[in-house]
Order: structure tokens, then C-alpha cells, then sequence
């Protein structure tokens, strides 16, 4: 694996990935949802998602992108809608809860791993943040003696097993968390308030001004 100053690279994709974001507000949301293992496949989607963006970069469709104004923003809509419409669904969900209290109190929803996969790779490939900061990161750490599409699939396995590692830890603490008050009043609040996060991240990455 030829990358260059493997160590500063190492040390800036582990800052990056603990950073909180959109990411680990998807995951919160999810292991809330059905659980650690909700989590944890949600984990996997948006990791499967950073090898889409180390290809873009290395095939040059990140250029493309931030070279048109037009298509950054359409990619921009999209990204951002698909980030509302989670968000609304969660406060739908808690408003639920906290309407029927009548039902189970350690009522959960039912695990769909497609669903959390799907909803973790789409989350992350449709952030254009992401695809842009792949384009200016990875440049900094290739040889160009080596294969600039190997290099880039190597350093999104490095940040892959990173964001893995850290994402099904915090499932697996939010789970631990969720068994400390287990009324479904607690649990819509949680719903909401990661709903809302949601919503909050995607008017941010809308309202953000496009940076060259």
C-alpha cells in the first residue's frame, strides 16, 4: 500500500471520522431506532459509500463537480432532501409515541437490515461534502509513481475500517444507554431530537456556501 505520510494521513482521517456529523447522527438515530445492530449496518452503508467517493476522485468526477455550479447544486437538493425526509420521519415517529402511550413500553421498530444499509450508502453518497473533501484530502497523500485509483481505494479501506470501528462502538453505547430508561416517552424524545438534528444538518449543508 503505497501512500504518502501514511502517519499524517492516519491521524487526519481518525479526527475526521470522530468529529461528529451527519454520520454519527444517522447512527445515533438508527441504534435508537431497533438497536446496536440497527447501528451497526447503518455503519456498514456509509462506509460502502466512502469506496463511491475514493472512485470519484480517482476517475475525476469529483472535478466535474465542483467545476459546475449546476451540478453541485442539483447534488446539493438531492442530498439535503433525502436528509429531511429521514429527519421528518423520526419526528413523525415520535410524535407517535408520544400520542399512543397506550402501546408497549419497550415497543421497538422492527430490524430491516436493507433498510439500514440502504439508508446509510444513500446518506453518504449523496453528500456532495463528502465527495468534496475526498478530492482535496486524497490528492495530498498519492505517489504519482503508483496507481492513483489503488491508492485512493487504500486510503478509503483505511478510513472504512476506522469509521467502523468508532460508528458500532457508539451503536453499541446508544443501545447500552436505551436499556438505562426504557419508556417510550425517553425513546420518542431521542427520536426527535435526532430527527431534528437531521433536518438541522441538511438546511446547513443547503444554506452552505460552495467553496472551490
Amino acid at each position: 500500500m503505497h501512500i504518502l505520510n501514511f502517519e499524517a494521513f492516519l491521524i487526519a482521517i481518525t479526527l475526521l471520522t470522530l468529529t461528529p456529523g451527519l454520520d454519527t447522527a444517522l447512527v445515533v438515530r438508527n441504534s435508537s431506532r431497533s438497536g446496536g445492530v440497527d447501528g451497526c449496518i447503518t455503519s456498514l452503508g456509509i462506509c460502502l459509500g466512502l469506496f463511491v467517493h475514493a472512485l470519484f476522485s480517482a476517475v475525476g468526477i469529483s472535478a466535474i463537480l465542483l467545476q459546475s455550479a449546476e451540478l453541485f447544486q442539483i447534488m446539493k437538493w438531492i442530498g439535503a432532501g433525502y436528509l429531511i425526509w429521514l429527519g421528518v420521519n423520526s419526528i413523525k415517529a415520535s410524535i407517535k409515541g408520544i400520542n399512543s402511550m397506550e402501546t408497549a413500553v419497550n415497543q421497538t421498530v422492527v430490524f430491516d437490515a436493507g433498510r439500514s444499509i440502504r439508508e446509510g450508502f444513500l446518506s453518504n453518497v449523496l453528500n456532495p461534502k463528502t465527495a468534496v473533501f475526498y478530492l482535496a484530502f486524497l490528492p495530498q497523500f498519492i505517489d504519482p509513481a503508483h496507481s492513483a485509483f489503488t491508492q485512493s481505494l487504500s486510503m478509503a479501506a483505511v478510513h472504512f475500517v476506522i469509521a467502523m470501528l468508532w460508528q458500532c462502538g457508539l451503536a453499541g453505547a446508544v443501545n447500552s444507554a436505551k436499556k438505562l430508561f426504557q419508556s417510550s416517552s425517553a425513546m420518542a424524545w431521542m427520536e426527535g431530537l435526532t430527527g431534528t438534528v437531521l433536518i438541522f444538518l441538511a438546511v446547513k449543508l443547503l444554506s452552505s456556501e460552495r467553496s472551490l
